[in-house]
């Protein structure tokens, strides 16, 4: 995505820890977490890359985790958002709601307890959702081999 105004920001009031209070009482429970871990699978299954599952329930109040991933084009990005989608909906999980673009650089779908961000990946470093979400844990996930860019690519 570029940072012209005539595209869709990633950053609404749902998406970014920057202006969000913390929760009161933070949740303890992992809802979403299993569901989450779902959606990455289908995800991988479209060849997404760099996934980040970020515990953000001590941090947010509205979800518990959130997916962050690239594919390497804005076609490929909105192929795994569709992918995600539709997997889930399979598994009768709908998303609340979706931001962003077809054809876009950045889609989010948000399933409540969870939230995924796709991006393509120049826009992912733009608006660095890693760094807004610095002091939210990572939670461990299995990353193919496949699925990490290579130094060449990361910085195209």
């Amino acid at each position: 995505m570029t940072a012209s105004s005539d595209r869709t920001d990633p950053h609404p009031a749902r998406a970014h820890g920057a202006g969000d209070a913390r929760p009161a009482q933070p949740r303890t429970d992992t809802s979403g977490l299993d569901e989450a871990l779902k959606a990455l699978a289908l995800a991988l299954d479209k060849k997404a890359v760099e996934p980040l599952l970020l515990d953000v329930r001590e941090l947010c109040s509205y979800c518990n985790y959130q997916l962050v991933l690239s594919g390497r084009s804005e076609r490929q990005v909105e192929a795994i958002a569709d992918g995600i989608s539709a997997g889930m909906k399979a598994q009768g999980i709908r998303p609340l709601s979706t931001e962003g673009t077809r054809g876009g650089a950045w889609q989010l779908l948000d399933f409540g307890d969870f939230v995924v961000h796709v991006f393509h990946h120049p826009a992912r470093d733009h608006y660095d959702l890693e760094g807004l979400w610095i002091d939210a844990p990572r939670v461990a996930i299995d990353v193919p081999a496949d699925a990490r860019l290579g130094i060449e690519e990361r910085y195209s």
